[in-house]
């Protein structure tokens, strides 16, 4: 998309990216996909709210916009944010949470977002770039980060229920 550019969020960005991910969730829900978000908008679930702050608030927030507003955005850690999740046994960089507004489905801004995620990985010294998803629906989710260089690495479930699947690129 030729009008988007990426910058770090801060604070003063939580309510875009919820709004971003409130969007994502909606997408997903009218095309019938309640199992990988739920139903519920992330800015009503405060667990969800405090993880978007925290990483907005240690630096780790990104967004990608398009004509003045919030296309999509990437939180970055140095860690899991899941108990399920095995730790990596050497310094990471993990994608936390991804997202594109509805608005711009499809227009390569999840794709531009993993990109930088991978320059940023390298400007820290960090060899092994990591994330988790939904593995449900079809695999769709886990195909989309292997389009975009990761590997499938472990499986597991969440909450007994939740298929998840961990991916990870070397840098």
């Amino acid at each position: 998309m030729a009008d988007m550019h990426l910058r770090q969020g801060g604070a003063d960005d939580v309510p875009a990216i919820l709004g971003v991910l409130d969007s994502a969730v909606a997408w997903l829900n009218e095309r019938g996909i309640t199992g990988q978000w739920g139903t519920e908008p992330w800015s009503a679930r405060p667990r969800a709210v405090r993880g978007v702050r925290e990483a907005a608030e240690r630096g780790g927030a990104w967004l990608a916009e398009a004509g003045g507003v919030a296309a999509g955005a990437l939180t970055l850690a140095a860690h899991p944010g899941s108990a399920e999740v095995p730790p990596a046994g050497e310094p990471e960089l993990y994608v936390r949470f991804l997202a594109t507004d509805s608005r711009f489905h499809g227009r390569g801004v999840g794709g531009a977002l993993l990109a930088h995620a991978v320059d940023e990985a390298r400007r820290a010294g960090v060899r092994l770039l990591r994330t988790d998803c939904f593995a449900g629906g079809g695999g769709r989710l886990v195909d989309y980060y292997v389009r975009h260089g990761f590997t499938p690495t472990v499986a597991y479930t969440s909450g007994g229920a939740w298929p998840g699947q961990v991916l990870e690129r070397r840098v």
